[in-house]
């Protein structure tokens, strides 16, 4: 019997929009803090831009490291024990820098608050992929991921208009996060549901595959090459987008004569276009699933060229035609396809630990693509080869992509002859 079936059939839909909603309050909190650094510096003291960075590197360090163990979690206990665990314990982070008379009170709660939002991507595309229908399941995933967006215009927005226009004093923006957040722990509790059978079905595979481990083939693990393929793939995708979230305002101030208000205003649209191009990309990709490899390796080079076209263009406009195209055609209309890739090749069994991999692959590189392009900068004096190694990348990653599924896809051929 599918799981699906016991969960009724309108339950996959309700699954969409309160994970959408999670990503919703992830991404408020990843942004409240950015338009208001000073205001912390001058709340906390003599505080440098430097001991102001690390806020975003404990965070991301803690998301990182809790991935595998999140995903192992997911396994042993379910998705929604994992959830209401993890959302408490980001509401709890939340609150620590809300209350925080120190910079390394700030870290602290930097540090739970990432270890809280690592239990988010494996919970939530796993029980996306256990309860959507197939045949929708990137677009499910699409959708999902445009909270993203959601939250970082209202991050981004709310704490600017509260803090510098209407005076709110800095901490109370955290205080608004925390209860958002926990608004979520309540509505996971009440609408994600248990499934025991399902719960089941996984022990009795776990003793089935204790008894075949030896008589299974290593294509079964989660380092078989379509996957292995597909971690490079997402990293390089997530190198060019981390790399445009950090240094493009700074690249269009410094170097293109962006002013004032154009300069969030640009990188705004970015984000912001990336939500139809998701929701359209993922709609073909439901549509023509046997075309999901060449969509993603043409997706894929097409970013390469926009983002090398965004140095080379000679005026705002190509400029500003670049980064639009390159938003829509970007990481989040490959990331539902990606997910829904990895969703269909794992293991059953491991899918939660899969797509923790899948994450932590592309969240590396959160963690180098910023400094790297800083020291290439201090190097040259120019963002500008930074542009060209994630553009590189891209095209680098598609490569290894479609020979790899090229190899697996001939592959049942050899085995018949």
């Amino acid at each position: 019997m599918e799981i699906k079936n016991q969960s009724g059939v309108e339950y996959w839909k309700k699954l969409v929009v309160i994970l959408c909603l999670g990503w919703v309050a992830i991404w408020i909190y990843r942004t409240v803090l950015t338009p208001i650094y000073p205001e912390i510096q001058s709340a906390l003291g003599d505080i440098s831009d430097t001991q102001i960075g690390l806020i975003a590197t404990f965070y991301f360090a803690a998301y990182c490291g809790g991935q595998i163990p999140a995903s192992i979690v997911v396994e042993k206990m379910g998705q929604k024990l994992t959830l209401l665990c993890g959302f408490s314990l980001f509401t709890i982070g939340t609150l620590v820098i809300a209350n925080a008379a120190s910079i390394n009170m700030v870290y602290a709660g930097s540090l739970l608050s990432g270890l809280g939002c690592a239990t988010f991507f494996c919970s939530a595309y796993s029980l996306s992929g256990e309860h959507v229908p197939q045949e929708r399941r990137a677009f499910a995933s699409a959708i999902v991921n445009s909270g993203s967006a959601v939250g970082m215009g209202i991050g981004l927005v709310g704490s600017s208009v509260l803090v510098k226009n209407m005076d709110m004093a800095w901490n109370n923006v955290l205080y608004i996060s925390a209860a958002i957040i926990f608004v979520m722990v309540i509505v996971f509790a009440l609408v994600i549901k248990p499934n025991q059978a399902a719960k089941q079905a996984t022990e009795a595979k776990a003793d089935t595959n204790t008894a075949t481990t030896a008589a299974e083939p290593q294509g079964t693990s989660l380092l078989k090459p379509e996957l292995v393929a597909v971690y490079f793939l997402y990293f390089c995708t997530c190198y060019g987008y981390y790399m445009i979230v950090t240094w493009l305002p700074s690249y269009l101030q410094t170097e293109r004569g962006f002013e004032g208000a154009a300069i969030g205003g640009a990188s705004a649209l970015v984000a912001m276009i990336a939500v139809p191009g998701a929701l359209f990309f993922s709609s073909l990709a439901d549509k023509f699933k046997a075309k999901a490899v060449k969509m993603v390796v043409t997706l894929e080079i097409a970013g390469a060229l926009m983002l090398a076209f965004t140095v080379l263009s000679p005026n705002t406009t190509a400029l500003m035609i670049s980064l639009l195209v390159y938003g829509f055609l970007g990481k989040m209309a490959l990331d539902p396809i990606l997910i829904s890739y990895v969703t269909e090749r794992a293991p059953k069994v491991r899918m939660a630990r899969a797509l923790a991999v899948f994450n932590l692959a592309g969240m590396s590189s959160s963690i180098i693509a910023p400094p790297l392009t800083g020291l290439i900068s201090d190097l040259t004096g120019s963002k500008a080869i930074g542009f060209y190694l994630s553009a590189g990348l891209l095209v680098a990653g598609a490569v290894f992509f479609v020979l790899i599924n090229l190899r697996a896809s001939k592959k049942p051929e050899v085995q018949t002859a």
